[in-house]
């Protein structure tokens, strides 16, 4: 294991620590801001994700979005790979996808212009530490050579961390919203 590789673990270790109390609080409305920015947004084609595990919960503000406009959720379609989006609906069927997280039962993939983003860590320039298998990285990459695309990051408060470990192929966040607060980037 490298220095950086080493350096990311234990920053990832200590971020998800962080998360799970905030988790761990059961804070009630924490995508109020969420659906505050993205009203500003009504019809534009975004994607936000389904939450695993102690991820902060987008889908109140999702469901809100889904009324204007083309709601997805990332698919994972190999490693090393952009995601592909598929077009979701609050009550729509789902069947289990890579890593468990849940994806639309039948495929009907879009290209998104804002992208909800999960993380395990941010800083407040728009540094983003995710969970190390690059797929966001590589579609904002993909997805702004083509357009303007927006990146907002979605985390608890407790998940700041202003000595994350970047590298130079890091996709920077445009916006980080939390329970508390809309960071502009």
């Amino acid at each position: 294991m490298d220095d950086l590789t080493r350096i990311k673990a234990d920053a990832r270790k200590a971020a998800f620590q962080r998360r799970k109390a905030a988790y761990d609080m059961n804070k009630p409305g924490v995508a109020g801001h969420l659906s505050e920015v993205l009203a500003g947004y009504r019809g534009v084609p975004l994607s936000g994700y389904m939450p695993i595990g102690t991820e902060i919960d987008p889908l109140p503000a999702m469901a809100e979005a889904a009324a204007h406009g083309p709601v997805g959720v990332p698919v994972i379609q190999a490693k090393e790979t952009p995601l592909q989006f598929s077009r979701w609906q609050p009550d729509g069927a789902l069947r289990d996808g890579p890593f468990g997280a849940r994806v639309p039962e039948v495929d009907d993939y879009f290209e998104p212009e804002i992208l909800i983003v999960p993380l395990v860590a941010f800083d407040t320039r728009g540094g983003r530490l995710g969970y190390g298998g690059g797929f966001y990285d590589r579609t904002l990459e993909k997805l702004r050579a083509r357009r303007a695309t927006l990146a907002i990051g979605f985390a608890f408060d407790a998940q700041e961390d202003d000595d994350l470990p970047l590298e130079p192929t890091d996709q920077p966040l445009d916006m980080i919203v939390t329970e508390s607060r809309i960071l502009q980037i």
